[in-house]
């Protein structure tokens, strides 16, 4: 039988019409599994909103819905791919900035959320219950301050009953009060701020602790405050000093129970936080501008932070803090 040759020109002409087409057929992985098109990349310094911001304040504790510009948490913008699914989870301070964003992305993840705030939030915590429940899950709101230890334990419990167990701790709720120095912060002042980020959490680690299993998760939110405290904030980095040590503190000794314990340390983001008392106007009109990005951050871009200490995959970090500071190099 006659062979059939090819020619080296037929060679080539061949190879060329095998890359085109490999040019406009769907990428494979070697499981063949086809990825989706990549990503536009995104300019992270004009992202978001930069200052000049026009002054604003709102008595405390302040609300989201009324900032100009609004914040974003992820409400339009996160996508979910069910990292955490069918995972229980209490986020403290959920009804607005970085816990709002993690109390969205966590639903989005397929968790099962119970959001604390205050009752003046109200407005706030129902929006985050109404995206929650778009995303197909469990979501409860318990109003309550946490300065007292009775409620603290009556959240935790109610949380638990709400939810069928309890494996994701997310100790986010803050106070945060400008003051010149530390001459014009009145005794009372100083115990409502210590109570809220030192007592609160004390008292509902204390709470949670008993209901985690191991793979379970705590994250506390801290602060570039920890390591560079502002003058102007005298009792609040020193609160979150002390969240910053209870992260080391508290891995130590829940690590080898296998409940791991993180922080999340943020630099200047826009939350009610900022206009709720936490900021002067004349800090405010510039917020974010001192840091290498020029913004400030916005608690959608921490969310997925809040997910991955969460998640199974991030398995051997226990006892670190994340920083999120816009290229401030903290912690």
């Amino acid at each position: 039988m006659k062979k059939e040759l090819m020619t080296r020109r037929q060679a080539v002409a061949g190879l060329g019409v095998g890359i085109a087409g490999l040019a406009v057929s769907p990428a494979f992985a070697t499981d063949g599994v086809a990825f989706s098109a990549p990503a536009a990349l995104q300019d992270p310094t004009t992202k978001y909103p930069r200052p000049p911001f026009k002054p604003q304040q709102q008595p405390f504790p302040g609300l989201a819905s009324k900032m100009d510009p609004r914040p974003d948490h992820g409400e339009e913008s996160y996508k979910g791919s069910g990292r955490l699914t069918g995972r229980k989870a209490l986020i403290t301070g959920g009804d607005s900035g970085m816990g709002r964003a993690a109390a969205i992305a966590f639903a989005r993840e397929g968790a099962d959320v119970v959001i604390n705030y205050l009752p003046a939030e109200e407005e706030d915590a129902r929006e985050v219950i109404a995206l929650i429940t778009k995303a197909g899950r469990k979501g409860y709101a318990i109003p309550g301050d946490l300065r007292e230890e009775s409620f603290c334990k009556r959240l935790v419990e109610d949380s638990v009953k709400r939810l069928g167990g309890l494996d994701i701790v997310v100790s986010n709720a803050a106070r945060q009060q400008t003051k010149p120095s530390i001459l014009d912060i009145s005794t009372e002042d100083f115990d409502a701020t210590i109570k809220t980020n030192i007592y609160g959490p004390f008292w509902l680690l204390k709470a949670s602790i008993p209901h985690l299993k191991p793979g379970s998760s705590i994250i506390v939110t801290t602060s570039e405050q920890a390591n560079d405290p502002s003058p102007e904030l005298f009792d609040y980095a020193q609160t979150k000093a002390a969240n910053t040590s209870t992260v080391r503190s508290l891995a130590k000794f829940l690590t080898p129970k296998g409940v791991r314990v993180n922080g999340v340390a943020p630099g200047p983001i826009w939350t009610p936080l900022q206009v709720g008392g936490g900021a002067t106007n004349e800090k405010l009109t510039s917020f974010g501008k001192a840091t290498p990005m020029g913004r400030p951050g916005q608690p959608a871009e921490l969310a997925s932070i809040y997910v991955q200490l969460a998640d199974n995959s991030a398995s051997y970090s226990t006892g670190q803090i994340y920083g999120a500071m816009g290229g401030g190099g903290q912690p």
